[in-house]
């Protein structure tokens, strides 16, 4: 008969943590069945004969930073309390801020859009949030199952092979990933472009990315109240996709590669959420590409060196919790773009023209000349910016916006405003194009990319 036990777990923020308890439990003699739960923070195994000691266990997945305690024991609180617990946390919070300093330095120069998590950012971003998921302990799952099948693959060959043989199974498990990623990655774009989704819509579903990546971010910090927060696809399935076992064929490593894109990994939700978002089968390709190429470097360095980044603990973690306030930040940020997509003046918009940014053009010369009964408002755009981003308009009188865009748009290719008309102006670059409206009330209202990343404010006055 076949006995039951629960340990305490604590370290687990994820789904692939879940993977990863359970695959390595399963190793352990007399250990029959394993199902790990982070919501729960801990694991009901089934043995028989004895059962594996908290200690032991310990010392098993003290790589990890996973720490087990058996159920029925209640720590004393005092003695968990360790005065060096927080260094890592106040380091990382240090390291993040400088970081994010940065960001708004650049971003102040008008040279950061291109960093900003969207579904048009640029594919240098998609490389770098890549590589911050490689990097994270969210890829952990991925990097144990390429360190479990380098033993395997390298047993396939003799010691006297070349090096470029013995590199084949990891090219075709990265391959496998590459081009998994870039065709599905096509396919959610093609969904997204049936959707049809209008700016507004879109706007809406980025703050719910957003929110998704404040939840990912504040369980990587270790946020017992976020681990509940789980999207993945069923365990059954994800099981079969983590077990070795399943892939021992001739191409088995590229077949598992490939099939990597459905394992759990808030860092991947990301990214297949903006590839449906953009509405394209290129973007959505260019978007997933991207990030698998930002993840095989580290997936890589793994199998050729057999050893996880997570050999050492203390730097792992330390990385881990820097990530998690990068995500957070990020996903603040891209929620104040999109309020201002969306017209949330008083959360996004200054409402206040002497402190926005810009030429301070319009602010000198006043209101703008009347010619045939209507205000005439000049304007350049481009992917840095607009020229002036400050317009005054009077109410009730028709505006002629000529809106000269420059060469490189970005994602400045497009301009809404919920609060100054309902359609979208489509800019094409080099060209000139003119939008004319009529404002209906008094007030300062804020104008946009797509994104929110490149704003403008237009304050209509009586």
């Amino acid at each position: 008969m076949l006995k039951e036990h629960t340990y305490k777990v604590g370290g687990m923020h994820c789904a692939s943590c879940e993977i990863l308890i359970e695959k390595k439990l399963l190793e352990v003699q007399n250990v029959k069945a394993a199902d790990a739960s982070t919501s729960k923070g801990e694991v009901t195994i089934e043995f028989d004969g004895d059962r594996p000691s908290p200690e032991r266990l310990n010392k098993m997945f003290k790589e990890e930073g996973y720490s087990f305690l058996d159920n029925s024991v209640l720590p004393n609180k005092k003695e968990n309390i360790n005065p060096e617990s927080a260094n890592p946390m106040l380091v990382a919070f240090n390291i993040a801020i400088f970081i994010i300093i940065a960001f708004l330095l650049l971003d102040k120069l008008g040279i950061a859009n291109f960093l900003s998590l969207s579904s048009s950012s640029s594919i240098l971003t998609f490389l770098g949030f890549g590589f911050l998921a490689g990097m994270s302990s969210c890829a952990a799952l991925v990097g144990g199952i390429v360190l479990s099948m380098s033993k395997q693959w390298n047993s396939l060959y003799a010691e006297n092979d070349e090096t470029s043989k013995k590199l084949q199974p990891h090219i075709m498990f990265n391959s496998g990933r590459l081009i998994s990623y870039t065709i599905l990655g096509g396919v959610l774009g093609v969904i997204g472009s049936r959707l049809q989704l209008s700016p507004q819509i879109t706007a809406y579903l980025i703050v719910g990315i957003s929110i998704l990546m404040l939840a990912l971010g504040l369980q990587m910090l270790g946020i017992k109240a976020f681990k509940k927060f789980q999207i993945s696809a069923p365990k059954s399935f994800t099981r079969k996709i983590a077990n070795e076992n399943n892939f021992q064929a001739k191409y088995a490593p590229f077949v598992m590669g490939a099939l990597t894109f459905f394992l759990p990994c808030g860092f991947t939700i990301t990214a297949q959420s903006l590839a449906l978002l953009s509405g394209s089968m290129i973007s959505g390709a260019l978007i997933m590409g991207a990030f698998a190429l930002g993840t095989i470097p580290v997936l890589f360095f793994i199998g050729l060196s057999s050893v996880k980044f997570s050999s050492k603990p203390r730097l792992a973690e330390r990385f881990s919790k820097v990530a998690g306030f990068l995500v957070i930040f990020f996903a603040l940020y891209n929620m104040s773009n999109q309020a201002t997509v969306l017209g949330w003046n008083n959360f996004a918009q200054d409402k206040n023209p002497a402190s926005t940014q810009g030429s301070g053009e319009a602010k000198q010369n006043g209101l703008p000349p009347i010619v045939d009964g209507k205000q005439i408002v000049k304007m350049g755009a481009s992917g840095s910016g607009y020229t002036p981003d400050y317009i005054k308009v009077k109410v009730g009188i028709p505006v002629k916006w000529e809106i000269q865009a420059g060469s490189s748009l970005g994602c400045g290719g497009q301009i809404i405003s919920n609060s100054l008309f309902s359609d979208t102006i489509n800019l094409t670059p080099g060209q000139l194009t003119i939008k004319e409206f009529t404002p209906t009330k008094a007030g300062t209202f804020g104008f946009s990319c797509t994104m929110g990343m490149i704003r403008g404010t237009m304050e209509v006055v009586n």
